[in-house]
């Protein structure tokens, strides 16, 4: 076991620029791809990873100091430290589960695979991180590395099926063919962006509204351009947070950077995934039956160059501010996570509709839930820390937390489960099971739907 988890562990080391264009390489020629055409996608996958983490690297280091500014210069101050995903991500790596979740994760998606229950090949092993954080909260909890091991496991499940039901949308309005976004933290808001669209469906007269990016940049002029866009909100933030006139523009000038260049950094990614994603779609009609599309899944950071993601989550993270500071019985401000906001839309507007006002009334809710969600986990995120790393968390000055993942609405869920000790995991096993199975109901049901329509 020791010699596997050290494989995975070289193999994780890397990091995704280095890595994915290996795996895509591997995946490529398994598929029939000739050699120079599966190099030129491997490469330009990793120049599209490359181009993404610099330009949203760009982004959050001038967004989040803006907005951390604000809350200094108002004096907003909240007794949970929000720390960031980075430090969330090496705790659940350092726990006993991350040593195993590259390996368990793989076999998960490989068994779903084989039991036609996803259509996702998750290929983004860098996030099963969200799955190990779930398991080691879970293991921290209940004191059982089986019960982490499990709810890791049936937390990937839950996150693939969620990534299977919105692949149409993500098709359609996110403008991203053959790609699903099984990432555990975007996936968690999926729910409550279904719920929501569903209740204002049902309310007359709000149910005609639909405000998608081509109708407010009609409305708005050259003002809707997505470059003005982020430029009128960095002037905006740039002033909310005391800056001097020309750090002003320069946030905003870098603010409307981003929303041009996200998308043609991801466009360079897609070059690079059609190829794979064209053999793969081949290998599967020639071989198996009922199998329907095949996606491959990826790191939600490819989307969130969408003028309505990144717009919606411009707006979120001021306001988010001003939600945990009312907020009766938070705890938390966000801080070092304000740059995760965009994932939380990446599979909304798949479900809104490509909706800006639906949207944006999602991310409110989001905020809310995930706000509580984050209150109530800070003890146990805390202990599970102490745990996985003692020489950094275990006499901690101030209590803590994290947007991504210590608020996350599934991971908070399960916990709920998982205070029934063995007998919660197994109605999580069967939801996810149940789910798995519905999953494969509507693989089949679209798959025959569309031979029809073929003929």
């Amino acid at each position: 076991m020791d010699f596997i988890i050290k494989i995975f562990d070289t193999i994780q080391a890397p990091g995704p620029t280095v890595m994915m264009p290996v795996i895509i390489f591997i995946l490529s020629l398994c598929l029939g791809v000739k050699v120079k055409k599966a190099v030129i996608a491997g490469l330009m996958i990793g120049v599209g990873f490359v181009g993404l983490n610099t330009v949203i690297g760009m982004m959050g280091g001038e967004l989040a100091p803006a907005v951390q500014a604000m809350v200094g210069r108002y004096g907003l101050t909240l007794d949970a430290i929000d720390i960031g995903w980075v430090p969330s991500a090496a705790i659940a790596f350092a726990s006993n589960i991350g040593s195993i979740i590259i390996p368990l994760g793989i076999v998960v998606n490989v068994v779903m695979l084989l039991t036609n229950t996803t259509q996702t090949i998750d290929v983004d092993i860098w996030n099963y991180w969200h799955f190990a954080f779930t398991g080691a909260m879970i293991q921290s909890l209940t004191g059982s590395l089986a019960m982490g091991m499990v709810a890791a496991a049936l937390n990937m499940i839950i996150v693939m099926v969620i990534a299977d039901r919105t692949a149409k949308g993500v098709e359609k309005y996110n403008g991203l063919p053959g790609v699903t976004f099984p990432m555990g933290f975007t996936a968690a808001f999926a729910p409550i962006a279904a719920v929501v669209n569903f209740i204002m469906d049902k309310i007359p007269g709000v149910k005609n509204v639909n405000v998608n990016m081509e109708k407010l940049q009609s409305k708005l002029g050259v003002f809707g351009e997505p470059v003005l866009i982020g430029t009128v909100f960095g002037l905006i933030l740039g002033f909310l947070a005391g800056y001097k006139f020309v750090t002003v523009l320069q946030l905003a000038i870098a603010l409307g950077a981003a929303l041009v260049l996200i998308p043609k950094m991801a466009a360079i990614l897609m070059e690079g995934l059609l190829p794979v994603s064209d053999a793969t779609q081949t290998f599967i009609e020639k071989r198996f039956k009922n199998r329907g599309k095949i996606f491959v899944g990826l790191d939600s950071a490819v989307a969130i160059g969408h003028p309505l993601v990144m717009t919606s989550a411009i707006l979120i993270m001021p306001i988010s501010i001003f939600i945990a500071v009312i907020l009766p019985g938070n705890r938390v401000l966000p801080f070092a996570d304000l740059g995760v906001f965009p994932h939380v839309f990446v599979l909304t507007i798949a479900i809104t509709r490509g909706d800006f006002i639906r949207s944006f009334i999602v991310g409110i809710v989001s905020t809310i839930i995930m706000l509580y969600c984050g209150t109530s986990m800070v003890p146990l995120l805390m202990s599970t820390a102490a745990v996985a790393d003692p020489a950094t968390y275990a006499n901690y000055g101030s209590a803590f937390s994290s947007i991504c993942d210590g608020s996350n609405p599934l991971t908070w869920a399960m916990i709920q489960f998982a205070n029934l000790k063995w007998i919660g995991i197994a109605i999580m096993a069967v939801i996810s099971v149940g789910l798995a199975y519905w999953n494969r109901v509507m693989i089949k049901k679209q798959t025959l739907s569309e031979a029809a329509a073929a003929e």
